[in-house]
């Protein structure tokens, strides 16, 4: 749709959109024929399944046939009592016992957030106010979650209005600004939430929060083995509780059921969303303890949280019957063994491509940091848009990727993040591959021609 007609506020307000019309497995097609791979899994890690699932399709239209809207305040429905339960009983790390269900992912962060810090003060520690996070990191879009998150460029234009928050270094064995001898990682940069805790008071925080592998900052970062350990022995030691970040690497996408699950580690509180409907409608959600609600729910009796579709029956019954297929189809093992492949697939276009600088990530959450010089690491110039041009040249190609600026240090770098569908198989990964060949192919010598 061309900027000038449409009545839409788009991301780009100067782009036009080519407009979609169905989808089917991992492609999408536009109303003038065009088929494209789902390479990014929606805006990203979202399309777990796929699209056009016909057990997806009638569930929705089942439910929405019966009850379509509840409210929440007053009463519960038979679809998120099941959708809670599947997550619990076939997804959740042991020890899990309860649901909170929002719109998303950045609505999932909030409430975390405040849930931790009510936990604290309703046990007598009211001072405990403040959420740790990491640089280069993303945990939503919303206010609150932008100042829990570390991102540079994200944060900037609104820093004036962001909550206090503090930040440690990432863990990033590529861009290690801890130690230089990384990926052979002394997990300093673990010890960083140690001193900062120190640093503020312990009796100033509530929380720490992470994603195991950071996702649309970084382009698919995991954390260095032993890391999680590390953060989980610091949590204790000061009573801080520790959130995990599951949005993008939860139900499977890392070819495990959480990205937790790679360091055998459990935190206290789980946000997640994307992946939990697949993209068939609005969902997050927030998993606690029973112990972590019992606390609550034994004085207060009711966490300060709430909003219009809290628990929305359409939602909820789509994720069910997303969850259930991804159980059913074994997509949790075809992100292990498809992802592994398209892995060692993009490991080899470095050889013909110096801009290659790293391809990392597990299971179908897998990036590709771009770089100037492969020797220093050194990024393209932010001006370049190097990222986007390359998301541009696939997309053109027929391929929708997920191009990621400020990857080396919040402003500069650019990074490809790919997390296509679960059912994703090998030969689609090739045409994957091949596109992003040619599209890199073509961005370097527009870019000789730009130095010439």
């Amino acid at each position: 749709m061309d900027p000038e007609r449409t009545r839409v506020i788009h991301r780009d307000l100067n782009r036009v959109y080519p407009t979609l019309v169905r989808g089917e497995g991992i492609y999408l097609y536009d109303d003038e024929g065009n088929r494209y791979i789902d390479g990014s899994g929606g805006s990203a890690a979202v399309t777990a399944i796929g699209h056009g699932v016909p057990e997806v399709v009638n569930a929705l239209a089942e439910q929405v046939a019966r009850l379509a809207y509840a409210p929440s305040h007053a009463f519960t429905t038979e679809a998120v009592e099941t959708c809670a339960r599947v997550i619990i009983e076939e997804f959740a790390p042991e020890g899990f016992g309860k649901v909170w269900f929002v719109s998303g992912g950045s609505e999932a962060t909030e409430n975390a957030a405040k849930m931790a810090i009510q936990y604290h003060r309703e046990r007598g520690n009211g001072s405990r106010h403040l959420v740790i996070g990491r640089r280069a990191s993303f945990h939503g879009a919303t206010i609150a979650a932008l100042g829990f998150g570390g991102n540079a460029g994200r944060r900037r234009p609104f820093a004036a209005i962001l909550p206090p928050a503090e930040h440690i270094s990432p863990c990033n064995p590529y861009r290690c600004r801890a130690n230089g001898s990384c990926p052979e990682c002394d997990l300093s940069c673990a010890d960083d939430l140690e001193y900062t805790i120190r640093q503020v008071g312990a009796d100033n925080v509530a929380a720490f929060i992470a994603e195991p592998v950071v996702g649309a900052t970084l382009g698919a970062v995991p954390a260095t083995p032993g890391y999680f350990q590390r953060i989980r022995e610091i949590c204790d030691r000061y009573g801080v509780l520790f959130i995990a970040d599951e949005v993008m690497t939860g139900f499977g996408r890392t070819g495990r059921r959480w990205g937790l699950d790679h360091w055998g580690v459990i935190p206290d509180l789980i946000v997640c969303a994307k992946g939990i409907s697949g993209g068939y409608a609005p969902l997050g959600a927030v998993l606690a303890k029973p112990e972590f609600v019992s606390e609550v729910r034994s004085r207060s009796g009711s966490f300060v949280i709430g909003h219009t579709s809290s628990g929305n029956p359409m939602s909820c019954a789509a994720g069910v019957a997303v969850l259930r297929y991804i159980l059913d189809k074994g997509l949790i093992e075809n992100a292990a063994t498809s992802g592994q492949y398209f892995k060692e697939k993009l490991s080899g276009l470095a050889p013909r491509h110096e801009m290659v600088g790293d391809v990392r990530g597990l299971g179908l959450l897998l990036g590709v940091e771009l770089v100037r010089d492969r020797a220093t690491k050194e990024p393209f110039p932010p001006a370049w848009r190097v990222g986007t041009r390359i998301g541009n040249a696939t997309l053109a190609r027929g391929l929708v990727s997920y191009p990621g600026a400020g990857t080396a240090d919040g402003v500069a770098g650019d990074h490809l993040l790919y997390a296509p569908p679960l059912i994703i198989d090998r030969d689609q990964v090739d045409e994957i591959v091949r596109i992003l060949d040619e599209s890199l192919t073509a961005v370097a010598t527009d870019l000789m021609a730009v130095q010439d």
